[in-house]
């Protein structure tokens, strides 16, 4: 009798995600057990019991799944289960905490395209880029990944240069980037900060618009512009929910909508997620392999429109 997949799905918080639940079940992962309340220090033994108990041959139907809000905690767990593996007791390992990693990877691969599509081949080599709602797990990993690419990167923060200095400290810190802090606790803070933007990354929370109309008016640098918030009003004045590379009203700049980035960000948790599940070998993946997934998958889907 073959040995059913098993996902082992481990969140520091009181719940797994449903959502992840669900991506795991479409997958093809037949056994989806979450484990709830899981601190870093403890990542080490279930690691470790979920790979003795099956053979090398049973653990290639074996995984782990991390989760939870925190962005950096994530990659750290992902670390710890990484080196607790004994070879050749090894299983596929993959972090998306509340989907960040891959909304990130699915929205700087967006902008990306966008950049290229106006004739910057370079993409974000040289570029100003700027966060809004930065000190998030979305914010702050678009913002490693942009700065991974060659953009001059910063993080804003509603509640001020604090805030904003302190996450954009500890996030590059983690990463190996370069990252800076900006306020963005009030209009005027707001529009000095994108006033020479190139590109701006809208990854406020949901229902709150952080760049009006009169904003846009003084990002002259401005290229692209792109919103995660799909609950209205828009997080960028202008940017349709379903906006891919479109026009932004009053700005020669194109907007890339949440519901656009939200496709990408789907296509590429699912294949990383079927990618653990038929690589028969073991895999780690994180925000990096998620960039090169959503990267592929809009080349592909250029292909196709082409």
């Amino acid at each position: 009798m073959e040995r059913p997949y098993v996902l082992h799905m481990f969140t520091p918080g009181s719940q797994m995600s449903p959502f992840d639940i669900n991506m795991a079940a479409d997958a093809g992962w037949q056994v989806i057990t979450p484990y709830c309340g899981v601190a870093l220090a403890g990542i080490r033994g279930l690691t470790q019991d979920t790979v003795f108990s099956r053979s090398p041959k049973g653990l290639a139907r074996t995984g782990i799944f991390i989760g939870g809000r925190d962005a950096l905690l994530a990659a750290d767990m992902l670390d710890a289960a990484k080196q607790a593996l004994v070879g050749p007791f090894t299983v596929s390992l993959m972090a998306d905490p509340s989907g960040a990693y891959t909304t990130a990877a699915a929205m700087v691969a967006c902008v990306e395209a966008g950049l290229k599509q106006q004739g910057h081949a370079d993409g974000y080599a040289g570029r100003r880029v700027v966060v809004l709602g930065g000190t998030g797990p979305v914010g702050r990993i678009a913002g490693v990944l942009a700065a991974q690419a060659g953009a001059s990167v910063a993080l804003s923060s509603r509640n001020g240069i604090d805030v904003a200095d302190e996450a954009a400290q500890a996030t590059a810190r983690r990463f190996g980037v370069r990252l800076e802090g900006v306020s963005g606790g009030d209009r005027a803070a707001v529009r000095a900060s994108i006033a020479e933007a190139d590109v701006i990354l809208a990854c406020a929370a949901a229902g709150v618009q952080v760049v009006s109309a009169e904003d846009l008016a003084v990002a002259g640098s401005l290229r692209v512009a792109a919103d995660v918030n799909a609950v209205p009003p828009a997080g960028i004045a202008g940017v349709d929910v379903m906006a891919r590379n479109a026009p932004i009203p009053g700005s020669a700049a194109l907007g890339i909508g949440a519901l656009a980035i939200g496709n990408v960000k789907y296509q590429t948790q699912q294949q990383l997620m079927r990618r653990m599940h038929e690589a028969g070998s073991p895999q780690v993946l994180g925000f990096a392999e998620a960039f090169e997934t959503a990267r592929a998958h809009l080349a592909v889907s250029v292909a196709a429109a082409g």
